[in-house]
């Protein structure tokens, strides 16, 4: 009788599996109590490494509260990277998460500190630590959050074959109105050479207009105000086609809150059994 009920326990209950489930519902799930405590924990501790950040960049402050800046800093690496390291184990397929958006987040979030050892000041980047607060939309139950975060995504996704055309038009372009201002304006005008001459046209047609290079010449200042006119028509590409992507795109979805127990993907439907990324089942 043993025997046969030790052979019908599936190998999702044996002792390993049932605590790396349990360790995978605690970090990746928000539905249990101990899953909001942990992700509130977690929450805390990213704002307060960002401020420990922002604040060592004040010399003032630096200068007098270096020293324990710095070792707060150490502190909340050595946590993010356990708990980094406990995300791999919960997970069936660690190297899915490893490489998934907060996957990666997750890694850079801990390597500037490490990376400070070898080259100084490189520490200042872990304010990349701020993307993790990304999480509190699944904490705070704002699904629908998740749902149109996910309808951009594809729309961009959709538009990018668009956008990549659109763009390499533009540096053709500026290329060629650059070397044609190149001729008019010349070295004495200060378009002293092509690629200072591309400057001013990317500047010009994107209507940030710095001022620190501009036509002397009557045809130049022509040229200059026939590229302000184009830039303004060229804004307005990009925004349409995204526009248009995103009306295809916007759909009546309804997205849960689980997390894949596989490769800790997100963002599934309400009623999905299986993982849309990996297969696995919810």
């Amino acid at each position: 009788m043993s025997r046969a009920v030790h052979e019908r326990v599936p190998s999702a209950e044996r002792p390993s599996t049932r605590r790396r489930a349990q360790l995978h519902e605690v970090i990746f799930e928000s539905d249990t109590r101990a899953g909001r405590y942990f992700d509130l924990a977690l929450i805390w501790l990213i704002l307060l490494s960002v401020a420990t950040v922002i604040l060592e960049s004040i010399r003032e402050v630096r200068e007098q509260y270096g020293t324990l800046l710095h070792a707060l800093e150490w502190v909340f690496t050595l946590l993010f990277t356990v708990e980094y390291g406990l995300r791999l184990l919960s997970v069936r397929r660690p190297m899915r998460y490893a490489t998934s958006f907060f996957g990666v987040v997750d890694l850079l979030a801990i390597v500037p500190t490490y990376l400070s050892i070898l080259v100084p000041g490189s520490q200042y980047l872990l304010v990349i630590r701020v993307l993790r607060l990304l999480r509190v939309f699944r904490l705070l139950k704002l699904s629908e959050y998740v749902a149109e975060g996910d309808i951009l995504r594809s729309a961009l996704r959709a538009s990018r074959r668009k956008i990549s055309v659109f763009i390499s038009a533009v540096v053709l372009l500026v290329v060629i109105i650059g070397a044609l201002m190149y001729v008019i304006e010349g070295e004495a005008n200060g378009f002293t050479s092509i690629p200072r001459s591309i400057y001013w046209a990317i500047v010009t047609m994107t209507t940030v207009g710095y001022g620190d290079l501009s036509p002397r010449t009557p045809l130049g200042q022509i040229a200059a105000s026939i590229v302000m006119i184009i830039g303004y028509g060229i804004i307005a590409v990009p925004t349409g086609i995204v526009s248009v992507e995103l009306a295809h795109a916007v759909r009546d979805k309804k997205v849960s809150g689980q997390s894949c127990p596989s490769c800790a993907a997100e963002g599934h439907d309400a009623d999905a059994i299986c993982c849309k990324y990996c297969g696995a089942q919810l």
